[in-house]
């Protein structure tokens, strides 16, 4: 990561998140950073956003803004969504409801479902595109357009269409939505051939209509920021960052703003990835640990895994490119309690940012996983994170652990506060050997990158309980997921169904509508606006052998018109198949479901090594005392360091505290604390 080439001009990531906006700026001119992290304002984010960036001075000086934002995934969690219509295929108006005739409680019989949009809002019209494409039944403008009125009637804020099988033509979309042209702006209209033209209807009907519930939300998110970037004379470009990971344009948010689901989170995982990379890892499990919830993520080989869809809440299916992200309600707002059958539980209900844990004196007097860092002398309640409060009600913290946990436990407050520890401890444990066991990989191959406000507190306890190859924790946890704004890359994706046959196959269309594809994704990354060195373009079929209902996904490294055999597809095709089952069923046919095109903008490179310590720092200048921390049953004097002071090649033996603006680390008994040449901490066992 030696390369001197950065992005020219001033250039700020923004991490919205429950409790802090992070922020992390770079300016490519000087080669210099800074970071920031200031409180979030939940229900006008604005706020926080605005107050985040004026810490860097004129908000007109900024050359780009990349932001990753929760708002998408928080308003359909939380249903705070637009009241959207419905028009599809006359017959499939229950394609919602009905789903994968799945349940929410899977070995019940009671359980409801509510659909995102309810019945009444969803109307029929009479079409239909058989799936080879052909028009058995053409649209008629004139009823679309008296379905489309009749839905704003109702309260409508956004349309949806959705035809059958508009993936093998979208002439019927195209028509009605012409059609409904006038009746709302563009971007409160939503049709699945420019969301998904992909087989599978259920899957296309959820993500096209999440997409037109997001649409007004989204939107009027980006207006309000504009806005308040407008009024501060901002003139630079503005960027939002996707859940695969990329870079999108605010005009292709506005547009699919369902591809902004997750998109903090995986600014973050891609941050990691980066860091990790360099300081040679490129295996590792990223452990995001905010004031909600606790994020993981697998990378293998430098890379983050993608999955074809994820599910935001029962029934709420968007097939999206996206990180692949496990996410349990562990954070350091999660509430501590004994539970009817005498069981301690942490989680998932979260004190949030308001009121916050019982130490920040809000109000709230149930104890959180802080409060428990804060009796147990890990969080420094004189010095806390984030600037918003001058100190920690440590008192407070320790009065209702002993009584909400202590007393029905017959434990002391420290012991009951380390009793909360060793629950989240397990509960984190348990996220990351979903993604590592349980899909076959050893954790002891990996490492831990840890970040977020409260990752580095439990990197140590996960180490060991997992049983990781160490953990590296980057040199600014607590605001990676803002530096990973700064560095992802330009992103677009797209999917087309073609149901070919690999036997017989016209390589020769199929190359010429894989380069139609690649070009259309092209423009899409060329007009974002932001400065790149070059666009990559990746290819992969979703591919089966015929009878088979699931497909696997197949890279197949061809350049755009480049031609290829049908015996280079079927290569491919076996190889990916082995892989994934170790065998192969010769003799049965093979069929290209889909093709996914990938365009990737590669920015100028971002050198981490200005993160590295500065020349000249000493271990016993980084020195700040002691203090009293408990590890394992008892209080001991325990060094408390500044961990930005620590020199390269540093070894702390733990029991140490790292202490930092934006985050601490602790390094546990057992453990040895290494800084490495970028700045990065590696936790090891001694």
């Amino acid at each position: 990561m030696g390369d001197s080439r950065m992005e020219k001009g001033r250039v700020v990531g923004v991490d919205v998140g429950g409790t802090f906006t992070d922020l992390f700026l770079m300016d490519g001119a000087t080669g210099e950073f800074r970071t920031a992290k200031v409180p979030s304002n939940r229900g006008d984010e604005a706020v926080g956003f605005l107050n985040g960036l004026r810490v860097f001075g004129a908000v007109a000086d900024l050359g780009s803004i990349v932001h990753g934002t929760t708002v998408g995934t928080n308003a359909l969690l939380e249903r705070r969504i637009a009241r959207v219509g419905l028009i599809t295929t006359e017959g499939f108006r229950d394609v919602l409801e009905m789903r994968r005739r799945d349940r929410p409680k899977t070995w019940g019989l009671t359980g409801d479902f509510t659909p995102v949009i309810p019945r009444h809002m969803r109307r029929e019209a009479r079409e239909r595109v058989l799936s080879d494409g052909s028009i058995r039944h053409a649209v008629n403008p004139s009823e679309v357009r008296a379905l489309g009125e009749a839905l704003l009637a109702d309260g409508a804020e956004a349309l949806a269409v959705v035809f059958i099988n508009a993936y093998a033509n979208a002439a019927n979309e195209k028509a009605a939505l012409a059609a409904l042209a006038g009746l709302l702006p563009p971007d409160r209209l939503a049709a699945s051939h420019e969301i998904l033209p992909e087989i599978r209807e259920f899957e296309r009907t959820s993500t096209t209509a999440l997409n037109a519930c997001l649409q007004p939300v989204v939107g009027s998110y980006l207006a309000k920021l504009e806005a308040a970037l407008a009024g501060e004379a901002f003139a630079g470009r503005f960027h939002i960052v996707q859940s695969n990971g990329g870079v999108m344009s605010t005009e292709t948010a506005r547009r699919f703003p369902v591809r902004t689901a997750l998109s903090g989170p995986a600014a973050g995982v891609i941050a990691a990835a980066a860091i990790a990379a360099a300081a040679g890892m490129p295996d590792v499990i990223t452990g995001d640990l905010g004031g909600t919830s606790f994020d993981v993520s697998l990378v293998l080989g430098g890379r983050a895994e993608l999955a074809a869809q994820t599910t935001i809440d029962f029934g709420m299916v968007i097939r999206n490119p996206m990180i692949e992200i496990t996410t349990i309600g562990a954070g350091g707002g999660s509430i501590a309690a004994v539970d009817a059958g005498g069981m301690l539980r942490v989680g998932p209900e979260s004190a949030g940012s308001r009121p916050g844990p019982v130490a920040y004196g809000a109000g709230n007097m149930r104890p959180t996983l802080t409060d428990a860092n804060i009796v147990l002398g890990r969080i420094n309640a004189e010095k806390p994170i984030g600037g918003a409060l001058k100190r920690l009600d440590r008192e407070a913290a320790r009065a209702a652990i002993g009584r909400e946990i202590g007393d029905p436990l017959g434990l002391s407050p420290e012991a009951a506060a380390e009793a909360i520890l060793r629950v989240a401890n397990a509960r984190m444990a348990g996220a990351i050997r979903l993604v590592s066991i349980e899909r076959g990989h050893d954790p002891g191959r990996f490492a831990l990158v840890p970040f977020g406000g409260g990752g580095a507190l439990h990197a140590g306890a996960l180490l060991k309980e997992v049983g990781l190859k160490a953990a590296l924790v980057p040199r600014f946890p607590g605001v990676t997921s803002a530096l990973g704004c700064v560095i992802a890359d330009i992103r677009h994706d797209q999917v087309q169904t073609f149901n070919l046959a690999l036997k017989g196959l016209d390589c020769g269309a199929l190359s010429a509508r894989m380069a139609s594809e690649a070009e259309a994704a092209r423009n899409v990354v060329e007009r974002a606006g932001l400065p790149i060195e070059g666009v990559e373009i990746r290819f992969e079929f979703d591919m089966h052998y015929l009878g088979q209902t699931h497909t696997v996904a197949v890279p197949f490294k061809v350049a755009p018109a480049q031609t290829f055999t049908e015996e280079d597809v079927r290569q491919s095709f076996e190889a990916a198949y082995s892989q994934a089952f170790s065998r192969l069923l010769p003799g049965i046919g093979v069929k290209i479901v889909n093709l996914r095109t990938t365009a990737i903008g590669k920015r100028p490179a971002f050198d981490l090594a200005m993160l590295a310590p500065k020349a000249g720092g000493t271990l016993e200048a980084a020195r700040r005392g002691e203090r009293d921390v408990w590890f394992d049953g008892a209080f001991h004097a325990t060094p408390i360091l500044a961990r930005l002071d620590l020199p390269a090649d540093a070894r702390i033996a733990g029991p140490a505290i790292l202490e930092q603006p934006d985050a601490t680390i602790v390094v546990d008994p057992g453990l040895v604390a290494r800084v490495d040449s970028l700045g990065n901490i590696l936790l090891e066992r001694a």
